[in-house]
């Protein structure tokens, strides 16, 4: 079972991925497979986000209340 990533290591590999893409030096395989492991990480880092966003909307709702 694959260790969660933090949001930082997340975007630190989805990084590295699109540096790898864009030498464009990988044979086809290999490219499809870090194109479909970057788009696992961008769909784990928008759930995370959007996870974010609403913590800091329920703190900044009860911030108001207060």
């Amino acid at each position: 079972m694959a260790t969660k990533k933090t949001f930082e290591q997340s975007m630190e590999r989805l990084n590295i991925i699109v540096d790898l893409l864009e030498k464009n030096e990988q044979p086809l395989d290999e490219t499809i497979k870090l194109f479909e492991e970057g788009l696992g990480l961008v769909q784990e880092c928008d759930k995370q986000l959007k996870g974010f966003e609403k913590k800091i909307d329920e703190l900044a709702s009860k911030k108001v209340e207060e």
